[in-house]
């Protein structure tokens, strides 16, 4: 065989490669795919969240009543903080007394609210990290999947030099190929997985924190119409 540039493309390298190599290649290619429909999905979605909560945040800040800003977020917002400002309205309505109300009566309504937006926020949190665990799975396991590649092909390449009984790099290449371009691709992999895990679970708890520090104006809000009777 003629060792030229050819014989190392990456097409060429795939067709050539034992049936083991391929099924890694292959798996790890899908993988790759996979873990790139996670980060553009995440993207779009931690971006359009933050947004969305840019604005809402504007409208409860402008001066209108909250009564007001959530007849304008509609009966069935998408978004969870006009979800969890709608909840905590709708604590407030069922629980609250004509007349001044007692202490136990505030903290009990002040309670219910809090577990109320828990509620939205602990399934908001769930849906933010969701994929992520995808993600770690893929950055972990790729570059042993890969590793495994490049063992296999190792041994496939000195297979071939003792069917051959020949030691000719053009023996040797084309194997020893094969292996490191498993290992390039478990990398390929695993490193966007890697940086996109991490850089995720970050933005997923930014946006939890930034729905706690919501529950926790909403619970002061409700706590201070207690304390006036409004």
């Amino acid at each position: 065989m003629d060792v030229t540039p050819e014989n190392f493309s990456a097409v060429a390298i795939f067709l050539r490669a034992d049936w083991v190599v391929k099924v890694v290649m292959i798996g790890l290619a899908l993988a790759s795919l996979w873990s790139w429909g996670v980060i553009i999905d995440k993207l779009i979605r931690f971006g359009g969240l933050n947004r969305e909560a840019d604005r809402f945040e504007d409208q409860v800040s402008s001066g209108q009543s909250l009564e007001d800003v959530a007849a304008a977020a509609g009966d069935k917002p998408r978004h969870p903080l006009p979800r969890m400002l709608k909840s905590a309205l709708h604590e407030w309505r069922d629980g609250r007394h004509k007349g001044p109300m007692t202490d136990t009566q505030a903290a009990l309504l002040i309670q219910r609210v809090d577990r109320a937006l828990d509620s939205v926020i602990s399934r908001e949190s769930a849906k933010a990290e969701d994929g992520l665990g995808s993600l770690a799975i893929i950055a972990t396991a790729s570059p042993f999947v890969g590793l495994f590649g490049t063992v296999w092909g190792i041994m496939h390449a000195f297979q071939a030099i003792a069917v051959q009984k020949n030691t000719n790099l053009s023996v040797v290449a084309p194997s020893i190929a094969e292996a490191l371009f498993a290992t390039a691709i478990g990398l390929a992999a695993a490193i966007p997985a890697y940086i996109a895990y991490n850089k995720f679970s970050t933005d997923a708890g930014k946006f939890t924190g930034r729905l706690e520090g919501f529950a926790d104006d909403m619970a002061a809000a409700v706590a201070r119409r207690v304390g006036g009777g409004a």
